[in-house]
């Protein structure tokens, strides 16, 4: 989330930024060059001042008109700028420089006709830094209420536009800088925000995983999310209630239907001495008398299962494997089948040893039970980069792919094979204990026929 949420907010602050900025700039330019045209004016005033008196016939004209040469060739000598008052049929009065004349058309001919008129340029057109223009500003010469000669100004705007340029380039470092913090800003606020929502996510996985104690500080963040943490936490006190509530009911009741159904088993030996001894009712009884307390007696264990917390140890995996394989061996021998162990010589990784070795035990206990006299069970030990795992591969009649979907469902028993005994509860009280330390238990076929079961354990201690 936080990365489509941080570019979304750098995005609305630049454009922000930009919106500010591109006026801003415009503005100082129109500044700066209404600053030049100002200064301009003031000038073309103080020329058309001097002017106004030449343009009478007193003897004294020439002496003026040589002093306003003069002004004029120093004033374009200084300032780079092209001077000349120019009477109305365009013939020069005076100049600077000499070569200089009137233009035909263009800005220099608009301001010119302007002044004619009787107006002074005020509005020239804006010229750009990367644009090389002049301006120029004309002002009129008036001699009783006529208009006599023009005054005409023609500037270069090099320095203008160099501290347009560089105004620009302030401007640019400013927005640059406001929009670096605006990103540290960003950043900080996505955390702020996102901070209850990592939170609370990390808490789901680990309910979802099993570990039901897991909750959300409800100290950081908006209003909003704290409000949603508190409600997390009383959800995930609720479940975690209704689960132990479940998990007592369970084990409370196994504990307690065992006395009466000991009472009950003892009764139907007692009935027993009374029959016959080949009778078939008494020993289906006397059957499923005894899965009957071995199913209370897988309800306990998976209710014991959920409960406990996983004692998880560095532990070389081999020779547990291998301590379990020697276990079933005697079991394997008097079923006619070959259980052998192979793979890596050493493979540690972090588990419960006591849990692991139920783990195994039920596994190699249900390849022991599908497996035809004559055939291999195979447990092989392989170290991972993440996981070690142990394969128990059989060579029994195997699953269909959608027993495969079901296997490991509490109490689930393929209908193929309901005449072999069991609860249906081995692999779930597998499951559970792995999960408990980060393992996982999966199947798969294993051709041409049989079924491969993989434990999995965690190399590194989980949650480092």
């Amino acid at each position: 989330m936080r990365s489509r949420l941080l570019p979304l907010l750098i995005v609305l602050m630049a454009a922000v930024l930009l919106t500010l900025g591109f006026p801003l700039a415009i503005s100082v330019a129109a500044a700066e060059q209404q600053r030049l045209v100002i200064d301009r004016i003031d000038d073309t005033a103080r020329f058309a001042a001097l002017a106004q008196s030449i343009t009478d016939t007193s003897p004294d004209s020439e002496e003026r008109r040589r002093t306003l040469q003069t002004d004029l060739e120093l004033y374009a000598s200084v300032y780079d700028i092209r001077a000349g008052v120019f009477f109305r049929d365009d013939r020069a009065l005076a100049k600077a420089p000499g070569f200089w004349t009137l233009p035909a058309e263009g800005e220099g001919r608009t301001a010119f006709n302007e002044a004619l008129l009787g107006r002074r340029s005020h509005d020239p057109p804006q010229i750009w830094p990367w644009r090389d223009g002049r301006v120029v500003v004309a002002s009129p010469v008036v001699r009783d209420g006529d208009v006599v000669a023009v005054v005409v100004l023609d500037s270069p705007t090099g320095e203008m536009r160099s501290r347009i340029l560089r105004t620009w380039l302030f401007i640019g470092l400013g927005e640059a800088l406001a929009l670096l913090v605006a990103v540290g800003a960003a950043v900080r606020l996505t955390g702020w925000v996102l901070l209850p929502v990592r939170t609370l996510d990390a808490a789901t996985h680990d309910i979802a995983g099993g570990r039901m104690r897991s909750r959300v500080a409800a100290s950081a963040g908006p209003p909003e999310l704290r409000r949603l943490a508190r409600s997390f936490n009383e959800m995930a006190d609720n479940v975690e209630d209704v689960l132990e509530q479940q998990r007592a009911f369970v084990a409370d009741a196994s504990h307690q239907l065992r006395n009466p159904l000991a009472a009950l088993l003892l009764r139907i030996e007692l009935l027993a001495l009374e029959l016959p001894e080949d009778s078939e009712e008494i020993a289906a009884v006397r059957t499923e008398g005894k899965r009957l307390a071995r199913v209370l007696d897988d309800l306990l264990d998976l209710a014991l299962a959920e409960h406990a917390e996983a004692d998880l140890q560095l532990t070389d995996i081999v020779p547990l494997a291998a301590e379990r394989v020697a276990s079933w061996r005697p079991m394997a021998e008097r079923e006619g089948v070959n259980l052998t162990l192979d793979g890596a010589p050493a493979a540690t990784a972090w588990a419960d040893p006591v849990a692991l070795s139920s783990a195994l035990d039920a596994v190699i206990d249900n390849a022991l039970k599908f497996t035809p006299a004559g055939e291999d069970v195979t447990v092989t030990v392989a170290a991972g980069a993440l996981v070690t795992t142990v394969v128990v591969a059989d060579r029994g009649p195997g699953l269909t792919e959608a027993e495969l979907e079901r296997v490991g469902d509490r109490f689930w028993r393929s209908t193929r094979h309901q005449n072999v005994s069991g609860s249906g509860l081995g692999l779930s009280i597998s499951r559970v204990l792995l999960a408990a330390g980060g393992g996982s238990i999966a199947y798969e076929h294993h051709p041409p026929h049989g079924l491969r079961v993989t434990v999995s354990v965690p190399r590194d201690l989980p949650g480092s």
